[in-house]
């Protein structure tokens, strides 16, 4: 599977089932998007209409709301940090939200470099982003353990993000699915997915070469692949920091499977 042909799917084998819509168009918000469909355990499938990941949702419009009301959403995941909540900042009644902080240290050491004179390539990016990626495992891991507890809490739909929906929430959602049983190749195809559907801002206040604004704001296989080989490294296996260190055991597992799989 492609992440091309991933943007529209059958609810289910029935041959009239109802198709879904991958991404969800707002006016105020980009890269948001349906987790729904997804094979995970014994075949079952994830189920549409529960659990949404995005960008970030300051810029919701009342259309937008309406849309999400009218899709169930009553909850959000945020992984912003504390001043980007700050700076965008939401506060919707129809939306109990649930910050669960990582700070962002990529644009803020890219902007200490070049402070000292240095011009970033792409290389040099591509590396921050990398560093990024190995502090949600080594110094994150307890927000994702949060996050796995706000799941497990109840099946209200939820939307989770950060500030572009792309890094936190990208490693977010490869932890998700990871624990629903997806496999390796469809988790990368959602995490891909990005590059179709996040809208970069028109304009950045980083004076950086067009191609490593790029690798700031794209996201690429090594990314992702830089947490998951912390993870490796630490914990043998992905399986096993979900149990060792986020507290995702078999009763977790299954509590997933029964809120978010098909029967």
């Amino acid at each position: 599977m492609n992440a091309n042909d991933d943007l529209t799917l059958a609810a289910g084998p029935e041959a009239e089932a109802p198709l879904f819509s991958r991404p969800i168009a707002l006016e105020g918000a980009s890269n948001f998007r349906d987790l729904g469909g997804y094979q995970g355990l014994d075949g079952r499938r994830l189920q549409w209409r529960k659990l949404y990941r995005s960008a970030h949702l300051a810029h919701l419009t009342q259309n937008d709301l309406d849309q999400l009301r009218a899709l169930g959403v009553t909850r959000s995941a945020d992984f912003r940090g504390l001043g980007e909540s700050a700076h965008l900042a939401y506060d919707w009644p129809q939306l109990n939200r649930h910050a669960l902080t990582v700070e962002p240290t990529v644009v803020q050491r890219a902007q200490s470099l070049m402070d000292q004179g240095q011009t970033l390539t792409a290389r040099d990016t591509e590396a921050l982003m990398h560093d990024t990626y190995r502090s949600f495992v080594d110094v994150y891991g307890q927000r994702f353990a949060q996050f796995f507890a706000l799941l497990q809490s109840s099946d209200d739909p939820l939307v989770f993000h950060c500030t572009a929906g792309k890094d936190r929430t990208g490693w977010a959602a490869a932890l998700l699915l990871t624990a629903l049983g997806v496999d390796e190749a469809q988790i990368m195809d959602d995490y891909l997915l990005t590059n179709q559907l996040f809208k970069r801002p028109e304009l950045s206040h980083l004076d950086m070469p067009e191609d490593a604004l790029d690798a700031l704001w794209r996201v690429q296989p090594s990314y992702l692949m830089a947490s998951v080989d912390t993870v490796r490294t630490h914990y043998d296996s992905l399986d096993s920091y979900l149990t060792q260190a986020l507290g995702v055991d078999q009763a977790a597992r299954e509590r997933l499977a029964e809120l978010y799989l098909t029967e």
